[in-house]
């Protein structure tokens, strides 16, 4: 690994000037970027993915959705549709992407939507009648077209974008000086036990300005799977034969949570697309067991499984300290910027 990264490294050199060169005109005002007159929040990461997007979307989504119009928009990734969509009761994941379907599956007050071009998948959300009061940016950190109000930027613990290198050589979509533009950094999936010792020499590393505001969060898993007419506890499910079924780009921690010795582990690409000969394959390896998935990969399997065999796991973001304070933090935010409107 080593010798590959140094082999790569000359292409990561470029790809720094060119990221670099970009984000200084957008800096600059070479490079125009929109603003919009209701808040708008971007959450994102430096890295390629794997970071937690989709539980912290979800914990803003929990956040505001009693108190103002809410709106997601993301580009839909995968999606076998084009431009922008509103999704609707003919929503499914081939037409939204999957992380888009389950935040409409889950919350279906709300409105969510995908557009590669978000400036107009905001300005159509805004046409609606009522419009959104506050719109949340899936995965729009590098996506600089667009100025939103407020920036998550998120880094995963064990894997904190300080520790990687640029593409190729490693995972990174911009250098860490990219992380000035985050109003809050959020290190997710730390252990639960992690010390404020530990965290503060991670703060060390990761050098946030002094305004900028550094939480640390884990992921907290249901204690059911659910089915779509049924649900088993975790306890249960963890003694079971069964299988398990990931497409996500980081399914160890998946794993570990519900596995034992005699369970048979399928793992697939980030947002893969469940072909005819996945499903025999998945299939084939249950045979008279049940298959457990992650939330995400559910919406993309549950219409081509049998009744009953199919079960997920939901998971939340979960504050291991300051919750309070980051809750309050992002509610001044679309407070100042509603009452501005």
């Amino acid at each position: 690994m080593i010798f590959l990264r140094r082999l790569l490294f000359p292409f990561s050199l470029i790809y720094f000037a060119v990221t670099a060169l970009r984000n200084l005109l957008y800096d600059v005002g070479f490079f125009k970027s929109q603003q919009f007159n209701v808040p708008v929040i971007a959450i994102g990461n430096l890295s390629t993915g794997g970071t937690g997007k989709s539980p912290q979307t979800e914990y803003l989504i929990r956040l505001l959705k009693d108190n103002y119009k809410l709106a997601t928009l993301s580009r839909g990734y995968k999606r076998k549709s084009e431009g922008y969509v509103l999704a609707d009761g003919n929503a499914n994941a081939d037409i939204l992407g999957d992380e888009p379907y389950q935040f409409y599956s889950k919350f279906p007050d709300i409105n969510v939507a995908v557009d590669a071009n978000r400036i107009n998948g905001i300005e159509s959300l805004l046409q609606l009648n009522p419009g959104p009061e506050v719109i949340i940016l899936d995965d729009a950190y590098q996506h600089r077209k667009v100025k939103a109000g407020f920036y998550i930027l998120l880094t995963a613990y064990g894997d904190i974008y300080a520790d990687d290198y640029l593409l190729p050589a490693g995972n990174l979509r911009e250098g860490g000086s990219g992380a000035r533009r985050a109003d809050v950094i959020v290190v997710t999936k730390c252990p639960v036990d992690i010390t404020e010792a530990e965290q503060g020499k991670i703060k060390k590393k990761l050098r946030p300005q002094p305004e900028q505001k550094v939480y640390f969060t884990a992921i907290e898993y249901d204690t059911v799977v659910y089915g779509d007419s049924s649900e088993i506890s975790t306890k249960e499910v963890k003694e079971k034969d069964k299988v398990l079924v990931a497409g996500i780009a980081k399914p160890k921690p998946f794993f570990d949570q519900l596995k034992n010795s005699s369970d048979v582990c399928l793992t697939y690409p980030d947002h893969h697309d469940f072909s005819a000969k996945d499903i025999d394959d998945i299939l084939a390896a249950a045979k008279n067991r049940i298959v457990v998935t992650t939330e995400k990969d559910y919406v993309r399997l549950k219409d081509k499984m049998p009744d009953g065999k199919l079960f997920y796991l939901p998971i939340k973001t979960s504050f291991i300290t300051n919750g309070d304070d980051f809750n309050k933090t992002v509610l001044n935010y679309v407070g100042k910027s509603t009452a501005n409107g």
